[in-house]
């Protein structure tokens, strides 16, 4: 999925302009980013829960040379798809 597919989508559903519905995908993007960084996670209720988690500091391999690389600890976002989503895919 893209912004453009969210804009479409908004566009055809709202009956918006293209630049208003590029703009409201990207408000509702930039909207996602700031709930993640500032309560660390979301939820969408009959879609899933978006979380903030933590990585530890690791040691992995360069693919293409396959000498040990030392990775910085850092955050990532995880998923959970809920139940009722679950059951319609």
């Amino acid at each position: 999925m893209s912004k453009a597919f969210i804009a479409s989508v908004l566009q055809d559903s709202a009956e918006l302009t293209g630049v208003a519905a590029n703009r409201a995908a990207g408000d509702l993007i930039d909207a996602i980013v700031k709930e993640l960084k500032t309560s660390g996670g979301f939820t969408l209720p009959s879609f899933g829960t978006f979380r903030v988690a933590k990585t530890k500091a690791r040691k992995a391999l360069n693919p293409r040379t396959g000498e040990p690389v030392k990775v910085k600890a850092g955050k990532t976002v995880r998923f959970k798809v809920s139940p009722a989503l679950k059951k319609l895919v």
